[in-house]
């Protein structure tokens, strides 16, 4: 963070004071120089450049005082401390610091800059030669004073020199940045007429057109720490977005030079995971922290945010000597940078163009997750129409009967069967509660019959045969609410305990307070596909930090019977549509939830499922038959051939491809195709 002027002359105040002490032991040994230099040294400190330059020989004092002055402002220093004598090694002898022969004198110090932003504090060993003239010492001025390698009428500069960005590649190395043209507007410095007002103007400019705060101030610290003759890149905008603040900044903005480039900084597939750059605005800064500047192009949402440093890396600095034409004359402090290191994905270029294309034509916002059930990686996030946001990792939805299969999990591992009769009434009262089925009422049937119907009332009765402790087991088990150590922003759902009954029954059935990610949904049907809850995992390396949560194994009973419950779900219960065209034994469930947001009524659409090793789980802002979307993905994102399926007269599914275990496609695990349970 940087420090404003009013902090800087406090600090600058407070080493004075140091610096008095420090010298003041020293009296003793030189007392005739010694309050030249002291008062020369402190007033130096302290911003009282008049006085410092009036202890000179200096013919042109305001030349003196100008070139002292100058000094924090070339560095961009946030202070600077002096004190007399130069630093001892262990084992040297103390050097006296001021040593006199007749009426010449020569004194040694040293210098500490504390650079802020720019790097790591600076300190060197400078001297000066006094001499004594009508009774009263003088400081012999010569710009060697501010540094020994230093001549008349040069001056310092702060060179940042940053490393190409990394790339960020899928799971197979292919580059996800794209080339596209883009705009880097910056400045000379040695050329602006007036720099803050330059630096307002774009700062009032760029906050019109919606950008977020430009620290002016330490902008223009950045600006007149620079080297006067060297373009210094302010902004980069990516050309197509923002064409309207461009010609503004164009035509608004004096002293402001526009240059085209093609640079990568687009995405070619997931852009709201991978993320965009922009300018180093002060809120931006306060979350990448340092080294970043204003000036800076850094990440500003995606993993081009997350992982800033990784991807950047961090500036080389080196504080340099220019002559009066803006040349470098010599290298006098520097230090090395961190060099940007690529990331690598788990992203499957096939199920990343999958799931782009079949939300492609969706006329609702909607999100799709895809992930590896054997290992936990995420294979596809695809967003549509969310405004630029990471819906599918973020979102907070409720997530109605998908949520069915935790709960299913719960009462399956407290002695529930799939084949248990189970009712399915219009209505059911619990806790006082009433609870109303989204479908017609049903006869008794088999639980993994109601299952598949979608049956609410069903899930809501049998919450009575679950504790509350019990469902908090198996939300532990599914990791909600847990940082699952992504490197990216997530939701992972959330599922308060319930207080009471009815709010056990709401659960149960996710109403009420429960909201999830199509991440988290996705996660719980890899679960189920697995036969053990995995973190998800995006970004391959490094390997995920110790703070993520261990693998759950789920009971392999349990397991058996959730998948019954969600094949038959498919096989002829209401996400029968995701088998349309579809090769393969495909299990999930549907949902549709109606719910309020911020005063808005809201409908959410939910498939959450798996098929050959993938799980996904998909969320439509809108009501339309999510089962078929999920059709649609497991085909590739091509439309279907058909309209509705083709069954045969005993209810066989077309075409059946049978799995390993010889059960055909869509048919729940144990039962007769002909006789479903």
């Amino acid at each position: 963070m940087s420090i404003n002027s009013r902090a800087r002359r406090a600090i600058a105040a407070a080493s004075g004071a140091a610096l008095v002490a420090s010298t003041a032991s020293a009296c003793f040994a030189e007392p005739s120089a010694m309050p030249t230099v002291r008062d020369f040294l402190i007033a130096w400190q302290v911003g009282n450049y008049k006085a410092a330059a009036n202890l000179t020989t200096g013919a042109d004092r305001r030349q003196v005082e100008q070139a002292l002055g100058q000094v924090r402002a070339q560095l961009d220093a946030a202070s600077m401390r002096l004190e007399l004598g130069t630093p001892v090694r262990s084992g040297e002898k103390t050097a006296e610091a001021i040593t006199k022969k007749g009426d010449t004198a020569e004194a040694k110090f040293s210098v500490k800059f504390d650079l802020g932003e720019n790097g790591q504090p600076w300190t060197y060993s400078s001297g000066m030669r006094l001499k004594r003239i009508g009774g009263k010492w003088k400081v012999v001025w010569d710009t060697s004073i501010i540094h020994r390698q230093l001549r008349n009428g040069h001056r310092l500069a702060v060179v940042s020199t940053v490393a190409p960005r990394g790339q960020i590649y899928n799971a197979t190395n292919r580059s996800l940045l794209s080339q596209v043209p883009a705009v880097v507007a910056g400045v000379y410095p040695g050329q602006l007429a007036d720099p803050k007002k330059t630096l307002d103007r774009l700062a009032r400019v760029t906050r019109q057109d919606g950008g977020q705060r430009l620290d002016v101030e330490r902008l223009l610290g950045r600006v007149r720490s620079a080297p006067p003759e060297k373009f210094l890149s302010l902004l980069t905008l990516q050309q197509q977005q923002n064409q309207a603040l461009i010609q503004r900044l164009r035509s608004d903005v004096p002293g402001l030079h526009v240059q085209l480039r093609r640079l990568p900084i687009g995405s070619v597939a997931a852009p709201e995971v991978i993320g965009t750059l922009g300018p180093a605005t002060a809120d931006r800064l306060q979350q990448v922290g340092a080294p970043y500047q204003p000036g800076d192009t850094i990440g500003i949402n995606g993993l081009q945010l997350s992982q800033q440093r990784r991807l950047a890396g961090t500036p080389t600095v080196q504080v340099v000597a220019q002559d009066p034409q803006g040349r470098d004359t010599q290298t006098l402090a520097s230090w090395q940078g961190v060099e940007p290191k690529p990331i690598r994905t788990t992203l499957n270029n096939r199920l990343q163009e999958n799931a782009e294309r079949t939300l492609a034509d969706l006329r609702f916002p909607a999100s799709l997750v895809a992930i590896q059930s054997s290992t936990g990686a995420v294979q596809a996030v695809s967003n549509r129409g969310t405004d630029g946001r990471n819906a599918a990792f973020e979102a907070e939805y409720p997530p109605g009967l998908a949520f069915g299969i935790v709960s299913a999990e719960a009462l399956l591992r407290n002695g529930m069967t799939d084949a248990a009769k189970t009712e399915c009434p219009a209505t059911v009262n619990v806790g006082g509660q009433t609870f109303q089925n989204p479908g017609p009422p049903r006869n008794q049937q088999s639980f993994q019959q109601n299952f598949g119907a979608s049956c609410a009332t069903t899930l809501a009765g049998l919450s009575t045969r679950v504790s509350a402790a019990s469902l908090a087991q198996s939300v532990e088990r599914f990791g909600f609410g847990k940082d699952w150590g992504l490197g990216l922003s997530a939701f992972t759902g959330s599922v308060p305990t319930p207080a009471n009954d009815a709010e056990k029954a709401a659960t149960m059935i996710g109403q009420g307070r429960v909201r999830m990610s199509p991440l988290a949904m996705a996660a719980v049907a890899a679960a189920v596909d697995a036969g053990l809850w995995r973190p998800p995992y995006l970004v391959a390396d490094p390997p995920r930090g110790p703070e993520a949560p261990q693998s759950q194994a789920l009971d392999a009973a349990v397991v058996d019977g959730l998948t019954k419950l969600m094949r038959r779900s498919v096989f002829s219960g209401t996400a029968k549509d995701a088998k349309v065209s579809v090769t393969g034994a495909v299990y999930g469930v549907v949902a549709t939830v109606d719910y309020q947001d911020k005063g808005q009524n809201k409908t959410v659409s939910w498939f959450v499922g798996a098929r050959e090793g993938t799980a996904f789980a998909i969320a439509i802002e809108g009501r339309t038959n999510a089962a078929k979307v999920a059709a649609s993905f497991l085909r590739g994102g091509t439309p279907s051939r058909t309209t509705t399926p083709t069954q045969p007269p005993n209810g066989q599914p077309t075409n059946p491809t049978r799995p390993p275990n010889g059960t055909p496609t869509g048919t729940p695990t144990g039962t007769s195709p002909t006789q479903p349970r």
